[in-house]
């Protein structure tokens, strides 16, 4: 049902700047993956780990028919006998250059060990993106940022919900599915209306 809750999602926001800066930032991450095809690293801070962005992303590359959408989780800490996919530590970092595309996410200030690796995958070519809290130094790397200050919570958005709308977001950018086949995400939203439709008028 995330079709239907991203709806919702953009209802309670609308008259906000929330649903177009993040179809703006979505934007900005298509383009810069898609044409580019190095890859898209996602990272969090020692703190936050971006589980459920990469969840979903990987789900929209899915949907959307564009695999550029699925990213390499990059951790801080990997455990011996963590499956592949958890397996990706920060010397990662180092060998993305131009192509790759890195999306930061961080509330709060990352270490400086994480923003000296960021600054260097930017020097090498890499696309630097951010989902932040308003760190100047953070948003200073990035190419394209969104920021969710502290502020923004008081009126119930947080770094979780732009998150979501980012990623469905990211997916709904693509190109229209061929006529006849309609995607399932369309199929959803549609039953999703059917279901939420006022009852028809009895005469």
């Amino acid at each position: 049902m995330d079709a239907v809750r991203v709806a919702l999602l953009r209802e309670v926001l609308a008259g906000t700047h929330w649903p177009s800066a993040t179809r703006r930032f979505a934007g900005a991450l298509r383009s810069s993956v898609v044409p580019q095809g190095g890859g898209l690293l996602l990272v969090g801070t020692e703190e936050y780990e971006p589980w459920h962005l990469a969840a979903h992303l990987v789900d929209e590359a899915a949907w959307s028919g564009q695999p550029e959408l699925n990213p390499t989780l990059v951790r801080h800490r990997v455990r011996a006998g963590d499956p592949a996919h958890l397996a990706v530590g920060l010397g990662r970092l180092q060998a993305a250059g131009r192509g790759a595309t890195l999306l930061v996410v961080a509330p709060q200030r990352p270490d400086g060990g994480l923003l000296e690796r960021v600054h260097d995958a930017r020097r090498a070519g890499a696309t630097v993106l951010s989902l932040d809290g308003g760190d100047t130094e953070v948003r200073g790397l990035a190419h394209e940022a969104l920021t969710v200050a502290a502020s923004d919570a008081a009126h119930g958005v947080d770094l979780d919900t732009v998150q979501h709308l980012v990623s469905a977001a990211a997916g709904e950018n693509s190109l229209p599915a061929p006529r006849g086949r309609r995607r399932f995400r369309d199929r959803l939203s549609h039953l999703a209306d059917q279901l939420t439709a006022p009852p028809p008028a009895r005469w």
